[in-house]
């Protein structure tokens, strides 16, 4: 693989109220409560330990299942970086189509708009090219109201990005391939930072699951994101 620069435990309430932003949609709390189902188990405390272990690490949040739904994956870190693109797909997919219907219009959203537009889409490229002929092919999305309102878009982002983070967090002790723990980590920076930005702006907590995150299991990430019926079929 080609090396380039490239919702958790919900301590204080902020994901839910922004997921309950999106007023007649029930795609999105689907998505939050299955992060908060994945994540509730994992403490600040076991996060330390996870640092410490690998091991406990991959104990704690499982490998990625060869199948979920239509949806297949291959061993190790190939299967990896399979559901890491699978995700970085739906992101992509879901600014893309923000951003073409044009319903953004405070100043800071749009310059988060713009900057995740960009990012996300290279996150796919990047692992696009790195698989190769394993790469997937991208689903099909329907986002409901969730691209229809500036409302519901920075609610639904805010969840979107705050589960890719502990998506990714979640794999971390599963990377054997030093190269690719270092490609991966260099993604997961940038979708943090992501986070941060989109929880200023909706006036949450930077950082919602406190001083250290938590990791989610890629069964329980696939599991929301099929609660939302984001990917119609799953």
């Amino acid at each position: 693989m080609a090396h380039i620069n490239l919702e958790a435990v919900d301590t204080d309430g902020a994901v839910r109220e922004a997921a309950d932003a999106v007023a007649g949609d029930t795609r999105l709390s689907f998505l939050r409560k299955g992060a908060l189902a994945g994540g509730a188990a994992v403490s600040g405390g076991a996060i330390l330990g996870a640092l410490i272990s690998p091991a406990l690490s991959s104990a704690a949040t499982g490998g990625v299942p060869r199948t979920f739904g239509p949806l297949k994956f291959a061993a190790g870190d190939v299967g990896i970086l399979q559901f890491a693109l699978t995700l970085e797909y739906l992101e992509a997919a879901f600014y893309n189509e923000a951003a073409k219907n044009g319903i953004v219009k405070d100043a800071h959203t749009k310059a988060f708009l713009k900057t995740v537009v960009r990012d996300e889409n290279a996150h796919v490229a990047f692992l696009k090219k790195g698989l190769g002929s394993a790469a997937p092919k991208a689903p099909k999305f329907d986002f409901g109201k969730a691209t229809q309102s500036e409302a519901a878009f920075t609610a639904t982002a805010f969840v979107l990005e705050n589960t890719g983070v502990h998506a990714y967090l979640g794999q971390a002790g599963n990377i054997k391939t030093p190269k690719y723990l270092l490609d991966a980590a260099t993604i997961v920076t940038i979708e943090a930072r992501h986070a941060g930005a989109i929880g200023l702006i909706l006036g949450k907590p930077i950082a919602p699951s406190g001083s250290f995150d938590t990791p989610l299991s890629a069964v329980a990430v696939l599991t929301a994101v099929k609660g939302t019926k984001f990917v119609p079929g799953l």
